[in-house]
């Protein structure tokens, strides 16, 4: 009994302890860029293909790391608010079109990862988790990795769950599947804690 009047559903607490921790987007923005030509002419703007086969430019605000590949796609990451994404977008475009690519009017670019952070404000009996819920979903191997891994179906998110009451939620494309991922979680551990 007390435990339940202590449990404190997540819907009535809100969602106050929920933080972006990374957005990465991704997409086409050209037919093909000369990456030697671009890396050259962009400061911040580095190639070194035999690490990695793309370049890599680096804008401070707001703060993204972008992926440029020669096919023309980009990978953005670093992207701490959803808001930050499209004027980031410009930037980069603008950037790549002064340094001579040929880049789309509209590019096709889209959130493809959302990760946030979450803390229950309890403790989390990882074990217990392990025994109760569907085995299925979980992996759980403390001697590796301290965290449980839950893998959510609907929306598909995964979940790292700490016994410290932190929770890291990955996969979603937008803030409403992580909080629907969130409210899964609270339903499967209410019981339990």
């Amino acid at each position: 009994m007390v435990q339940k009047m202590i449990l404190i559903s997540m819907a009535e607490k809100g969602y106050e302890s929920l933080k972006i921790e990374n957005i990465v987007a991704s997409g086409v923005i050209a037919d093909s860029i000369d990456l030697e030509s671009v890396s050259e002419k962009i400061k911040n703007c580095e190639l070194n293909t035999k690490r990695f086969p793309g370049a890599v430019y680096r804008i401070e605000n707001p703060k993204i790391a972008s992926l440029i590949f020669s096919s023309g796609k980009v990978v953005l990451t670093g992207i701490r608010k959803k808001s930050d994404l499209r004027p980031g977008l410009e930037i980069i475009m603008n950037s790549l079109r002064d340094a001579g690519v040929d880049t789309y009017d509209v590019p096709q670019v889209a959130i493809t990862n959302m990760v946030c952070s979450y803390d229950m404000g309890r403790y989390i009996n990882l074990n217990k988790v392990v025994i109760t819920l569907n085995l299925e979903n979980i992996e759980y191997e403390p001697e590796q990795f301290p965290g449980l891994v839950y893998r959510i179906e609907d929306p598909k998110i995964v979940a790292l769950l700490f016994s410290s009451g932190k929770i890291i939620l990955t996969g979603g494309k937008n803030i409403e599947d992580i909080k629907r991922g969130l409210d899964f979680l609270e339903q499967r551990l209410e019981n339990i804690m």
